[in-house]
């Protein structure tokens, strides 16, 4: 859910998860081990997140190449787009 946090466009999020879908997925999803699930998080961390791979205080082999490259608007959307994701939680199958 978008806390408000973000001053971030969830359309314009979308678009520039397509370069994010390979581990995250449009979804939110992880699609490798390695990445974290961002469906929705808080825009809150989603931007201190983001934020801090791209000044290196957080450390990830992918994100720290991909993470400088962020200008504040583009990490607003990021996290508009992902806090978006409505996601449901159950108690596990049997």
């Amino acid at each position: 859910m978008n806390d408000g946090f973000a001053a971030g466009n969830v359309t314009a999020g979308w678009q520039k998860a397509l370069a994010c879908q390979a581990c995250h997925g449009m979804d939110g999803k992880a699609k490798i081990p390695e990445a974290p699930n961002l469906a929705g998080q808080s825009d809150i961390y989603l931007v201190k997140a983001q934020k801090g791979y791209r000044i290196g205080a957080r450390k990830d082999d992918m994100m720290s190449l991909v993470a400088p490259a962020l200008k504040d608007q583009d990490i607003d959307d990021l996290a508009a787009h992902y806090s978006a994701i409505e996601v449901s939680v159950g108690p596990p199958s049997k």
